[in-house]
């Protein structure tokens, strides 16, 4: 078997568990420890004598969202938004895409996708920087002299 990749949250409770199956911590301890009830620490407990440490891992790890919209729909999406409704915010451009379009998409889920389409900027992104202007020599502008600085002594 290779490396699995656990989180340290999962790491810990492998650890916890360790103890409890080694005797050196009782069921009732390691859920308090573990935040758990001690029906849950006996069924951590049952996975790993069956499945051993891999088994606590969590099985959803590497695995797309169930709720995540296929890349046909986002394609769509963003073609229609950079076709259509260029000019427009996410807000704006999700209701009408909505309203025109049929597709109901949320508008942060949009903004994010313009935004790596290349489509939006962030306010912050937009602003423009203006580069400040160094004063012009006038004629007769007075010298300012600082007097905390001791003068060379006279010769």
């Amino acid at each position: 078997m290779g490396l699995i990749a656990m989180s340290e949250r999962d790491l810990q409770r492998i650890e916890i568990l360790s103890k409890v199956m080694a005797g050196r911590m009782t069921m009732v301890s390691a859920a308090h420890v573990l935040d758990l009830s001690t029906r849950q620490v006996r069924r951590l407990l049952d996975r790993i004598r069956t499945g051993g440490a891999a088994s606590i891992r969590h099985k959803a790890i590497g695995r797309p969202s169930n709720n995540r919209i296929s890349d046909g729909v986002r394609d769509y999406a963003v073609t229609l938004v950079g076709e259509r409704y260029a000019d427009f915010g996410p807000t704006l451009a999700a209701e009408k895409l909505a309203e025109r379009d049929g597709l109901r998409v949320s508008r942060e889920t949009l903004r994010s996708w313009m935004v790596d389409a290349g489509l939006w900027l962030s306010r912050k992104q937009r602003r423009t920087f203006h580069q400040p202007r160094g004063r012009c020599d006038c004629f007769g502008e007075l010298v300012q002299i600082d007097g905390s600085a001791p003068s060379p002594a006279p010769i």
